[in-house]
């Protein structure tokens, strides 16, 4: 039996705005088991980071919306808690690491002092024992000298060292969950594999689940155990990393999986990417979301959304080509 840290069930989330009501997330279910890390990848504007945010509840209500579902971490609802009662589970508990840490930090403050912000809220520590964790925070992370560096300013590191920093005040409380997003996507190659080392340490050593939200599938074909693949505010596909790269069986992932440049590519050789736009939200199709840019649609994918296909070992994908009836149409 599975030890499932958080379970998401038919989570649906909308942004009420002057023109009208945008579905953003609409009816999704996953799970992420305890110490692992699970990866969520899909093009820009397909509901990632609203998932994330929702889990912590970081988006203001209103706009926000939430039509339905559960947020089951540790078997509680999320959703049934108060602004109050989620400031105590934020930061300690689930803790998050953004995408730009130069508008994540507080440029006015040392870093040992943001560090210690948190240490002071949550553990209710000494100042003094409280700076000597953020100094040993700062060490975790790989920080040279952090007895010097824990009293410098965010723009006296480099965009690398920012990062580092970031991970060190979400690691401060000891959170049982970390959510990840897109913690790379502002730095060079070289840096991002050092961060991607550093997080994988962290959670071999702390015991930390975590949720890797990405665009860049070579991230998490080296982080994730398990890979959710959404789309315009669902999930297509979901599974094991080895049989999501291995055997994907929606088209839009095999698409994202052709548009990763390869060594083993002709220099002269274009590269692959995935024609047209995804849809508006707005106005939600009724079928696939993926419709329109499909190469393999049939007419009854422009009005109906099929349901998973089970495809074995937790591995699924929600396509009418990999449906049972299909295959006996094509076989004939």
């Amino acid at each position: 039996m599975r030890d499932n840290i958080l379970e998401v069930k038919d989570l649906r989330v909308s942004f009420q705005t002057f023109f009208g009501e945008v579905e953003a997330v609409r009816g999704i279910d996953f799970f992420l088991e305890r110490g692992t890390t699970l990866g969520i990848v899909g093009e820009s504007g397909c509901g990632k980071s609203v998932t994330a945010s929702s889990i912590v509840q970081l988006l203001p209500k209103p706009p926000v919306l939430y039509k339905g579902g559960e947020i089951l971490f540790n078997g509680i609802n999320l959703l049934d808690y108060s602004d109050r009662e989620m400031e105590k589970i934020r930061g300690d508990r689930i803790s998050m690491v953004f995408q730009d840490p130069m508008t994540s930090l507080n440029p006015t403050m040392k870093v040992g002092k943001q560090i210690v912000e948190g240490l002071l809220r949550h553990k209710k520590l000494e100042k003094s024992e409280a700076k000597q964790k953020a100094i040993d925070l700062l060490e975790l992370v790989s920080v040279p000298q952090p007895e010097k560096r824990v009293n410098q300013y965010p723009h006296e590191f480099s965009g690398g060292m920012r990062q580092r920093v970031m991970i060190a005040i979400a690691m401060a409380s000891d959170p049982e969950l970390l959510i990840a997003d897109e913690p790379t996507t502002a730095l060079d190659v070289t840096v991002q594999a050092q961060i991607l080392d550093l997080m994988k340490n962290i959670k071999d050593k702390m015991g930390t689940s975590i949720i890797m939200i990405t665009h860049d599938l070579g991230v998490v074909a080296d982080m994730a155990d398990r890979v959710v693949v959404m789309y315009a505010g669902q999930i297509l596909e979901q599974g094991i990393t080895e049989d999501i790269y291995g055997s994907p069986k929606h088209p839009y992932t095999r698409k994202l999986l052709d548009s990763v440049p390869k060594l083993t590519m002709d220099r002269n050789e274009p590269l692959h990417s995935i024609d047209g736009t995804p849809p508006d939200l707005y106005i939600p199709p009724k079928g696939c979301s993926f419709f329109d840019r499909c190469e393999e649609r049939m007419r009854i994918c422009e009005e109906h959304m099929p349901d998973f296909t089970d495809h074995g070992n937790g591995h699924c994908s929600r396509c009418w080509l990999n449906h049972p009836q299909a295959k006996k149409v094509v076989e004939k």
